[in-house]
């Protein structure tokens, strides 16, 4: 395939490919398209997809219809074998069945409505076009009687029905048919698929991307390096505008021929905040021959001084001046103008201290929103574990209604509509991602720092979809669903300017 032809590319995808599904199973889906949100992530150990059409049932699931309409759990509770798959009438079996006989699609509420309540094709149609604007005509609530009475004359019971109607005024809000459900979770299988066996290829594609999905840079960087990934800062000698993969033994000068997947992922000049992609240009069609020096770069580059400086904080000067502050002094030397703007001032030497880790952290999150070999509860946890507070890792220990205290770097924050006020939030230490749920009152009386605070000190207690002994699951595949309900939310904040950190979050969207 030598012309890029992403149809080509799905097609040539194995199909079933156990190792993906492991990975969905344990929720490893940061990035992944459309199960990468807290509610799709908390739902995989649940449900568990092996195959293909699982895959398309989680796509639909967790959606205002199914949700509304009370149908996740009883899905759930039959596909663990906990109740048998029934349906309210014999009629409806055929409609019913793949889904263990509880609705989850458009389709199957426009089937249940002609064989179920007698509706013609083209009433079904009307009920479909009701659906989608509900709550702009109010025209759907003519439809309830109309079904319900409809059941009731072939003999479907109407508890059923009324919460069929239920989830149809939830497909009002938003609800998949089948169709949407099976696309989307071709792009899910893809997009695993490559996480799976390609992490730098996806990661750096991501990187690429952004802003898109849940989480910033930061996240998926962290990610790909749990998944094996070496990650490579950003240099002026090697880095484009975008994020580019680089061979094992690149970054020492030595050309490997290494194929497949083992690459490592070179963080582009796209990341870096105050560094336009002109300049970012300007300084890749410079690179005939290796920069020697600060301001050498400058002149061959046409780079202005606050680029320069965006540089050196960054990070990305390290192959030309060793230290962000000794590249500092450089970028901010002066500098001659006109006639003699290629001939460099014969400057004494200066020797400065290097920048404390806290420091150069905070340069980093500044100028790229991320740092490679570094993260902020590092200078945090010390103080933290005299605290008794418990890392993300540590949790799986927990048993339910265990008291804890954790504590990291906000990730995002989620209201969904059908939570009854209840915000989600995802905190990430250094060891891995902490799921916060927060009732609404909690929120509200602590709305100023929940809303806010990049660093965040919690207080609750464990909630878990099951209670085994406290200890990590012996098989990968048995991921409990672990979450932390807030009582207390406390900003973290002080000295080293760790509360200084900028605001990285993806909130509410």
């Amino acid at each position: 395939m030598s012309d890029f032809d992403p149809l080509q590319i799905i097609a040539h995808i194995p199909p079933e490919d156990p190792a993906v599904y492991d990975m969905i199973c344990r929720a490893d889906t940061v990035g992944v398209f459309q199960i990468e949100s807290r509610a799709q992530m908390a739902m995989l150990p649940r449900l568990r997809p092996r195959r293909f059409y699982d895959l398309v049932i989680q796509v639909a699931i967790v959606r205002p219809g199914p949700i509304q309409g009370g149908m996740v759990h009883p899905y759930l509770r039959r596909r663990r074998g906990e109740e048998e798959p029934t349906t309210p009438h014999a009629s409806l079996e055929p409609i019913l069945e793949r889904t263990l006989g509880v609705p989850l699609f458009q389709e199957q509420v426009m089937q249940i409505a002609i064989v179920g309540a007698g509706y013609s094709g083209g009433e079904a149609d009307q009920l479909r076009r009701d659906m989608a604007a509900w709550k702009k005509n109010g025209k759907l609530m003519r439809h309830r009687e109309r079904l319900l009475e409809g059941f009731a004359r072939n003999g479907v019971r109407r508890e059923f029905g009324e919460a069929l109607f239920e989830q149809i005024k939830g497909f009002g809000e938003y609800g998949f048919p089948e169709s949407h459900a099976s696309s989307f979770a071709l792009i899910v299988y893809a997009s695993a698929w490559q996480k799976a066996h390609y992490p730098a290829h996806f990661t750096c594609a991501l990187l690429n991307s952004q802003p898109m999905g849940f989480y910033q840079p930061s996240t998926l960087v962290r990610d790909a390096q749990r998944h094996g990934v070496e990650v490579r800062d950003v240099c002026v000698q090697r880095s484009f505008w975008d994020c580019t993969l680089e061979a094992p033994g690149e970054a020492d000068g030595i050309q490997s021929t290494q194929p497949g997947a083992h690459r490592a992922l070179r963080l582009g000049f796209r990341l870096i905040k105050g560094l336009g992609e002109a300049a970012s240009r300007r300084i890749e069609a410079a690179r005939t021959e290796p920069f020697r020096s600060v301001e050498e770069l400058r002149t061959r580059a046409g780079l202005a001084k606050d680029e320069l400086e965006a540089l050196a904080e960054s990070g990305a000067l390290e192959s030309l001046v060793p230290g962000r502050r000794q590249a500092l002094w450089k970028a901010r030397s002066p500098r001659l103008d006109g006639l003699f703007a290629r001939k460099e001032l014969d400057e004494p030497e200066v020797s400065l201290p290097a920048l404390r880790g806290a420091e150069q952290l905070l340069f980093d999150y500044g100028r790229k929103g991320l740092s490679v070999a570094d993260h902020p509860m590092n200078y945090w946890r010390r103080r933290l574990r005299k605290q008794g507070v418990t890392r993300a890792s540590d949790l799986v220990y927990l048993k339910k209604g265990t008291p804890v205290r954790v504590a990291g770097l906000v990730l995002n924050r989620q209201r969904p509509g059908t939570a009854s006020g209840v915000v989600f939030m995802t905190l990430e230490d250094e060891t891995g991602q902490i799921n916060l749920i927060v009732y609404g009152r909690i929120f509200e009386q602590q709305e100023l720092v929940a809303r806010t605070s990049s660093l965040l000190l919690v207080h609750g207690e464990i909630e878990r979809e099951a209670n085994p002994a406290p200890s990590a699951p012996r098989d990968p595949l048995e991921t409990p669903v672990i979450h932390v309900v807030a009582r207390k939310l406390e900003r973290l904040g002080g000295r080293e300017g760790r509360g200084r950190l900028p605001k990285l979050s993806r909130d509410f969207h």
